[in-house]
């Protein structure tokens, strides 16, 4: 199994029910580890297996949610 973080940083992410709203979405995602978000730097966390999602993946489900993308980070981690 090879992981890896994402971090992205977004427009609209306002409150608790956005958070909750990002959490149960991208908890469906095959190869999801763990979501983590930061409503105070608007910026989710995602840790995940990289053979069952990708970095691209992940982000154009946020995007299909409604909110945009302002930077994106991937860490690639050799375990």
């Amino acid at each position: 199994m090879s992981k890896a973080s994402a971090y992205f940083t977004l427009d609209g992410l306002s409150d608790k029910h956005d958070v909750k709203a990002i959490k149960r979405e991208l908890d469906t995602l095959p190869g999801v580890l763990s979501v983590s978000i930061s409503d105070d730097s608007k910026r989710v966390a995602v840790d995940f297996d990289t053979t069952g999602v990708q970095t691209d993946r992940i982000g154009k489900r946020l995007e299909k949610m409604g909110y945009q993308i302002r930077d994106t980070k991937t860490e690639n981690h050799v375990m």
